[in-house]
């Protein structure tokens, strides 16, 4: 894999034979086909100063090779079990393209792999990303991998490559595409699985930045209903407009949840994307365990209150959804909730007492959450 030089394909040239009519007299290139190499070359010389600012030790930042280099000796790592993770940012980019701000989504691109890593136990080391477009604009490409840039140096983790592909005929007019790919690392034996969790373990919520990057089909479907447009005023955020206000980037959790591991007193944690509290939350519950929630426990974001009321959402269909103001869960030792919380704190996150870990029921629902309508 080329590191951002733009995709090429093979080619044979022959100059025998006479050109068909209405060719160019020297033939067809590379760009009368759509693919413009020399703005490929171009993003890679505008997005190397931001691969270079999120090095890390065993990484350098540099591009140029086939494949990306990490030294885990230099990371520090002695004896690890590397753990790796690969998402998309959904139709949130359809926002992005629509209402022409795409900085943001090269944030969530990384929030979805690297908190999906820490959930783990995992440190997130490096980080790869692949951009597909029809047409590429180097503009739009250097502020969507700045914004990659800017995920990666959250989460301490290094860009050390990725693909970009111009596909004529592949999207519309201005469309592109994401994917993710990280890696991280812990030492054996100490990755978290869930299983530790026990009965009466405290379940910390941890505050999320709004909707991150899951829903969003639901989200533009409402925005369809309210007549709304993303340049019209936010009606649940004062003095933003719809689109920003929707674009604000995925919460990464890394570093604080990282000085909470630590501690000790972690049993498990979960990452609140796609399904919400209902698909997630047993991921990390061992057989038998399930949990209550108390959904007047944490502080509601306006922007779910208004995606409610306009769309007609039920409470249950809500929390299956979005985060509802949630974008990570904790089960924690009820004896060192305090550390933990302190722990957090030291990096902004600002944690909630949500629920507690139970027993369940044959045949009963393993998430009951109290305090929101069926």
């Amino acid at each position: 894999m080329h590191l951002y030089p733009l995709e090429q394909e093979a080619a044979i040239a022959t100059n025998d034979a006479e050109p068909a009519p209405g060719l160019p007299a020297n033939g067809l290139t590379y760009k009368d086909a759509g693919v413009d190499i020399d703005a490929g070359n171009a993003l890679v010389d505008a997005i190397k100063p931001m691969t270079k600012s999120t090095a890390r030790p065993g990484a350098d930042g540099a591009l140029g090779g086939f494949g990306g280099l990490f030294d885990l000796r230099a990371a520090g790592y002695t004896d690890p079990v590397l753990v790796a993770a690969t998402d998309g940012v959904g139709t949130k980019l359809k926002i992005a393209i629509d209402a022409e701000q795409h900085e943001g989504v090269g944030i969530d691109l990384v929030a979805m792999c690297v908190n999906d890593l820490i959930v783990q136990g995992a440190e997130p080391l490096f980080f790869l990303d692949y951009f597909a477009t029809g047409q590429l604009s180097v503009e739009t490409g250097a502020s969507v991998v700045a914004g990659i840039a800017e995920g990666c140096r959250q989460a301490g983790c290094a860009l050390i490559g990725g693909e970009t592909a111009e596909m004529p005929g592949m999207y519309g007019a201005g469309d592109y595409d994401l994917a993710g790919f990280a890696v991280g690392a812990a030492e054996r034996g100490a990755l978290i699985d869930g299983g530790n969790v026990r009965e009466g373990d405290i379940l910390l919520g941890l505050a999320s930045s709004g909707v991150h990057s899951n829903g969003f089909s639901l989200v533009r479907k409402v925005i369809d209903i309210s007549g709304l447009t993303w340049s019209d005023d936010a009606p649940f955020d004062e003095g933003r407009q719809l689109g920003e206000a929707l674009l604000t980037p995925t919460r990464i959790y890394v570093r604080g949840c990282l000085e909470a591991i630590r501690t000790g007193a972690v049993r498990g944690l979960v990452h609140i994307t796609g399904g919400g509290f209902y698909e997630n939350l047993p991921r990390v519950l061992p057989d038998g365990l399930g949990c209550r929630l108390n959904a007047e426990s944490w502080p509601k974001l306006p922007v779910f209150d208004w995606l409610q009321r306009s769309g007609g959402i039920t409470g249950a269909e809500m929390h299956r959804t979005f985060n509802c103001g949630i974008g990570m869960v904790l089960a924690v030792d009820p004896d060192e909730v305090q550390a933990v919380t302190e722990a957090l704190a030291r990096h902004d996150e600002q944690a909630y007492a949500i629920g507690s870990v139970t027993v369940a029921a044959d045949g009963e629902e393993r998430v009951r959450i109290e305090g929101i309508d069926s």
